[in-house]
């Protein structure tokens, strides 16, 4: 008994509209029960209408703390994502959303908030200040994140260049980024559509890339979304890993 210490959640006092949109947001045994039914209904929907597969020598992890990446070019990338992920750690897994698509109207932020567990990033006004709160979540909770370095989809299905974001919220860290590539996603639900098609998706999953010697400064962070970058990159289907290195 000596050893436990009493920790009052982090977003109490906020009122309940501040709480969904709080980076702080804990999980209540009512968000507990809807994100476990949710994500069963996902994982379902996944295996039986795009034939979901995964794809690689390592597994996805099990335990927090870690960030998946991947490329994104489909609102269904998250759900591809998440709904493989272990349901004992269900309510420490957040998807990291835009603000100003999934959280502008309460409708939507109950959604993204209850049944995503999405954590909002508004992306005009994102500083270094939010990194660092989610950095100090990932870290002291310890949790998981689901990124996408390229910061908004892409309209064509080609990959985007990452941003340095990821690298300021992992450099210097012992967190594990895990690479991962999405293949049919964009086919199924690409910008330009407004319901999800029947293709067939596969999820490719790389090894997990340490970054915990590289310095948290604007170079380190540099340096892990080229890494990232790359490492998604060679889990794409047919790449040239040599052309990959080469930066070309």
């Amino acid at each position: 008994m000596d050893d436990w210490k009493f920790r009052p959640a982090t977003d109490l006092g906020l009122d309940p509209a501040e709480r969904l949109k709080s980076l702080h947001r804990e999980s209540g045994l009512v968000s507990s029960f809807l994100h476990l039914g949710w994500w069963w209904l996902v994982r379902t929907y996944m295996s039986v209408w795009h034939r979901l597969d995964i794809i690689g020598q390592h597994p996805l992890p099990v335990k927090p703390p870690f960030i998946l990446v991947a490329n994104h070019s489909s609102h269904l990338d998250a759900l591809v994502l998440a709904s493989p992920l272990n349901w004992r750690i269900r309510d420490r897994i957040f998807p990291i959303a835009a603000g100003d698509v999934f959280f502008e109207t309460p409708m939507l932020t109950t959604f993204a908030a209850f049944f995503l567990n999405a954590l909002p990033i508004w992306r005009k006004k994102c500083g270094a200040h939010t990194l660092q709160r989610l950095r100090q979540r990932l870290i002291e909770e310890p949790c998981a994140y689901i990124l996408f370095p390229e910061g908004t989809r892409s309209r064509d299905g080609s990959m985007l260049e990452f941003k340095p974001g990821l690298g300021m919220l992992v450099a210097n860290t012992a967190v594990p980024v895990v690479p991962c590539y999405l293949e049919g996603c964009f086919e199924a639900l690409g910008p330009s559509h407004k319901w999800p098609r029947r293709r067939r998706i596969r999820l490719y999953v790389g090894a997990p890339l340490d970054f915990s010697n590289v310095a948290s400064n604007r170079e380190g962070w540099t340096h892990i979304a080229k890494e990232a970058y790359t490492h998604v990159r060679r889990l794409m289907p047919g790449e040239d890993t040599a052309t990959v290195a080469a930066g070309d």
